[in-house]
């Protein structure tokens, strides 16, 4: 993120379908609203007060923007944190217009009142060869107490204690 920039996030509702297009270079975009309507309670009336909805338009690129249109649909309960963007223009009659949109950074279903089964893909490019990673082990045999050994009773090849 560069300096200057307006990072926010935004809890609302997907007002449609996410819209997948390609750019003529291949790069996926895609483009979605979110609707955010602020709630308040009433003490007086007990009741609960929609305030003024805000429409956000949000973009999101490349293997993002695909995976948004795999998987939200109208109607979808959404985080959305990104870079607010403003745009301007003129129209034909000469008028001055501007609005702002959200650059995505990230998105997800809302948890709160429901729940999302995760499917990790596979990143493009990448080759899914075993990683060197020293804490991707099988977990250490058992020394057969069904406890582990103190410090200084550990055989050889034990785990440490952390």
């Amino acid at each position: 993120m560069a300096v200057g920039e307006t990072p926010i996030t935004v809890v609302g509702n997907l007002t449609d379908d996410p819209e997948l297009r390609f750019t003529p270079s291949g790069a996926a975009l895609a483009k979605f609203s979110v609707a955010s309507t602020p709630r308040t309670y009433d003490k007086t009336s007990g009741q609960w007060q929609d305030g003024t909805a805000m429409f956000l338009r949000c973009t999101a690129w490349r293997d993002l923007a695909e995976h948004v249109a795999d998987s939200l649909t109208k109607g979808t309960r959404v985080v959305v944190t990104g870079r607010l963007r403003q745009h301007n223009w003129q129209t034909d009659q000469g008028e001055n217009r501007s609005m702002l949109a959200l650059e995505v950074d990230d998105i997800g279903p809302s948890l709160q009142f429901a729940t999302a089964k995760v499917e990790r893909v596979q990143r493009k490019g990448v080759t899914s060869a075993p990683a060197a990673d020293p804490w991707n082990t099988a977990a250490p045999a058992s020394s057969g107490r069904g406890v582990s050994a103190p410090a200084g009773d550990r055989r050889q090849g034990d785990e440490p204690p952390f």
